[in-house]
C-alpha cells in the first residue's frame, strides 16, 4: 500500500523527493530529541536510503504525511528493527512541532496498527519509546498497545509497547 489515508492525513511511500521535508524533520532539535538526536543532512540521506530499502525487500516501510491542505506533517511507518538481537516490527511516527497535541500522533498509530495486524497479517507490532516521552507513551495506550519492558537503546532508557492480533 504505497498511499492510504486517514481522517486528516494523506500517506505517500518514502521516495527522493522526500529528502527536503525529512531533513528539515530531523534538524529541529526538539523533534529529534526523542529519534536519538539531531540528524545532518548526510545521515537523513543515508535514512532515506534504508527506508527506501525495507520498502524493496518488505513491501512496507516508512510513509511521509501531509495534511488535507498539503502540509508536509511528518513521517510514519511500519519497519523491521533489531531490539536486544531479536527481529521486531515497529510502529514509528514523528510529526514537526505544529502538528504535535492535535490528535495527529494518535490518527496515524491506530491507522498503522490495523494495517499491520489486519491487512499484513503480522502477529504483534511494538513501539519504542524513549522512558521520558509520555506523549508518545499515551499514544500507544490509547491504541491498546501494553507496556512489555524496559531496555536500553542507544544509550538511553525506552520501554517497549506491544500490541498483538
Amino acid at each position: 500500500m504505497e498511499h492510504f489515508s486517514t481522517g486528516r492525513l494523506t500517506a505517500e511511500r518514502l521516495h527522493e523527493a522526500h529528502l527536503a521535508d525529512l531533513v528539515a524533520l530531523h534538524r529541529d532539535a526538539d523533534v529529534s530529541r526523542y529519534l536519538g538526536g539531531v540528524r545532518t543532512p548526510e545521515v537523513t540521506k543515508t535514512y532515506l536510503a534504508t527506508n527506501m530499502a525495507h520498502w524493496d525487500q518488505h513491501g512496507f516501510g516508512l510513509w511521509t504525511l501531509r495534511t488535507q491542505d498539503g502540509a508536509f506533517a511528518g513521517r510514519a511507518g511500519i519497519r523491521h528493527i533489531l531490539v536486544d538481537d531479536v527481529d521486531e516490527i515497529e510502529i514509528a511516527y514523528a510529526f514537526k512541532r505544529e502538528f504535535w497535541g492535535l490528535g495527529f500522533a494518535s490518527e496515524i498509530a491506530s491507522a498503522l496498527t490495523d494495517f499491520g495486524l489486519s491487512h499484513l497479517e503480522l502477529p504483534s507490532l511494538i513501539g519504542i519509546v524513549y522512558t521520558g516521552n509520555g506523549a508518545s507513551r499515551r499514544v500507544l495506550e490509547k491504541s491498546s498497545y501494553l507496556l512489555e519492558r524496559s531496555t536500553i537503546r542507544h544509550g538511553e532508557d525506552v520501554v517497549i509497547y506491544r500490541k498483538r492480533r
